[in-house]
């Protein structure tokens, strides 16, 4: 257990040092840590490709932070969906260092996008700058309220902050997810690390990001919470 709180705390460091770039990394920057010009861009090509639109929108964990190119959850989700037979093509709409009135500020250009399911994965970077949670709770509202009246499905897939964050602000903070969950009556992962922190060679040096390996773990799990809502 000291072992697991010492993780925490030294991925709540990492992940805060993480997402207050100004910058996105310079790795895994095709078709992810995109801004929204390029997401739509990335979503108009190729022009034959009719697919309905799967966008995984989000911060640095969707964007795939610290992995090459191709090796983002968004990219194990394509190639899972490819494997079973289902006809979606994914959006890699993950920026790193967003918090959730970035996310909001990009809203327009994923309803764009005209998607048929949206994945939507933020507030990691808000709960490590200590943003009100009354703030995120409302940013997030807005994305989830504006996103099911465009018409698309929507899930959402949540994170957790180091214990040193405070018993009660954590409480408040998790209890984001599940509420609005329960408003808008959506699918919820609570966790999106949550079959990878922690475990050797799933986690990048900072404790706080997915390697390669744990991307693919975080992609199937992400597919099994959305499989109800997709067609063959």
């Amino acid at each position: 257990m000291r072992r697991l709180v010492t993780l925490f705390i030294l991925a709540g460091a990492a992940f805060l040092a993480a997402g207050c770039k100004s910058d996105p990394p310079a790795q895994n920057t095709a078709q992810s840590d995109v801004p929204a010009s390029n997401a739509l861009r990335d979503a108009a090509a190729p022009a034959a490709d009719t697919r309905p639109l799967i966008v995984c929108f989000g911060d640095s964990l969707t964007a795939g932070y610290g992995t090459d190119p191709g090796e983002s959850y968004p990219d194990y989700l394509q190639a899972d969906l490819d494997a079973r037979g289902y006809n979606y093509r994914v959006v890699n709409a993950g920026v790193s260092g967003e918090t959730t009135k970035d996310g909001v500020n990009r809203l327009a250009s994923v309803i764009a996008m005209k998607p048929y399911l949206v994945i939507v994965e933020f507030g990691g970077n808000d709960g490590l700058r200590g943003v009100p949670v009354a703030d995120s709770r409302a940013n997030l509202d807005t994305i989830l309220a504006k996103l099911k009246a465009s018409g698309s499905k929507v899930v959402i897939a949540g994170i957790t902050l180091p214990p040193n964050y405070g018993a009660s602000y954590i409480k408040q903070f998790d209890e984001t997810y599940t509420l609005l969950a329960k408003k808008y009556d959506l699918p919820l992962m609570p966790f999106l690390l949550k079959d990878v922190y922690g475990l050797p060679g799933m986690m990048q040096a900072d404790e706080t990001h997915a390697t390669a390996a744990g991307n693919k773990i975080v992609a199937a799990d992400v597919l099994q919470l959305i499989t109800p809502l997709l067609k063959k």
